[in-house]
Parts: C-alpha cells; structure tokens; sequence
C-alpha cells in the first residue's frame, strides 16, 4: 500500500534487542534531600555564596533574599514590579497567585539596601529582576541561579526556589510567631496550609523537660 503523503512517521528508540529505552526515573524529593527548606544561617550561606558567582551576583543575592524575607513564590518574585516598592516608606505590596491573599509588608534595611544599589545598577525597568537584555527573568533562569548558589554554598543537597518559601515559614514558627499572622504573612487562603509549619517546630517542645 503506498505510504500517504505528507504521513508522519513517530521515531521510538530502541535498544538492539528491540526494547524501548525507558528515561531514567526521577527521584522523589525525599530521597534527593532529608528536608524542604533551610535554617537563617543556610540561607544566610546561600545569599553569600550567590553574590560571589557571575557578573550578577548583586541581582542574583537580593533575588534569593527577597524570596526568603517575603515567602515568596518564584512566579511571585519574578512578576515583582518597582511600582510594587515603596523605598522612602519601607514597604512592598505582594501579589500572591495561586488565588492567595495579597498583603502589604515592611522592608526592612537589608532588604532595602540591597534594593536601592539595584535600583542604581539597572535602568529603568517597570520589572525588579531582568535579564542582562532587560527583560523579565523566566522561572528556569531563577532555578539554576538557585542551584548553582547551593553547590557553591556546599550546603550538601540540591536546592531549590521554593525551599526558601517553606524557609519562611519555619523560620516565623520557630520564632513562636502567631499561626494566623504567618498564614497572612504567606498569603495562605486555607490555615491549613500554615498549620504544617507550627506543627513540626520543635520549639514548641521547649519545657518538656526541666533539665
């Protein structure tokens, strides 16, 4: 029968014995890292470690920062615009996604600081964060600056962006901060989304013992 023109022909790989190759399997996150999220002081490694790589390491510091300080989504931090900042009165509107309360937070001075040199460095973007070609940074750029920070951070396993958001957390529930002002502080629309925090702080033990 002749072949019909212009018929697509699908391409499987085989091996010679005529079985299809499988792609390797990807590991559960829980056999890649004991753990979801870093302690202030290994973010604190990550922040330096950044800072240290490439022409960027400016940006590339004050990216991995404002994700921890605010708890920020990566699509979050990426879609941040300078209309968003307020620098005299120390103050940034969050938009959350994933239909999220939005909030008001304050800044505080590292965070402005590090925004103000940023503000020097770049020309006017309506965005925080571009692109050597001034334009909106894409998700997988963010992740493998992340990434490559961890490894040169020798933190001992793969890191990613949203690590530092469930950092956050933590990091406000170790601090004995109220659940329902972490939840808002997230922009968590459902409190069990915030409970998960309070609930594995070890802190919450402190007493149990007198010795």
């Amino acid at each position: 029968m002749p072949k019909k023109k212009g018929a697509k022909h699908r391409f499987r790989e085989t091996s010679p014995k005529g079985r299809r190759f499988q792609p390797p399997r990807k590991l559960p996150n829980k056999e890649r890292r004991n753990r979801e999220y870093l302690t202030p002081q290994e973010v604190k490694r990550l922040i330096h470690a950044a800072k240290k790589l490439g022409r960027y390491g400016h940006r590339d510091a004050t990216m991995i920062l404002m994700t921890f300080r605010h708890g920020l989504r990566a699509c979050e931090l990426l879609a941040l615009k300078w209309n968003q900042i307020d620098l005299k009165q120390g103050i940034i509107h969050v938009h959350r996604r994933k239909n999220g309360i939005s909030t008001t937070h304050p800044l505080y001075g590292p965070e402005i600081r590090a925004l103000r040199k940023l503000s020097r460095e770049k020309k006017k973007t309506s965005y925080v964060f571009v692109t050597e070609r001034k334009g909106p940074m894409t998700d997988s750029t963010f992740r493998k600056i992340v990434l490559r920070a961890g490894e040169a951070a020798n933190l001992g396993m793969p890191i990613h962006p949203h690590m530092l958001r469930h950092s956050t957390g933590f990091k406000l529930a170790n601090d004995g901060r109220d659940t329902r002002a972490i939840q808002h502080y997230l922009g968590h629309k459902n409190i069990q989304h915030t409970v998960i925090y309070t609930e594995m702080s070890p802190n919450r033990f402190d007493g149990f013992w007198d010795d």
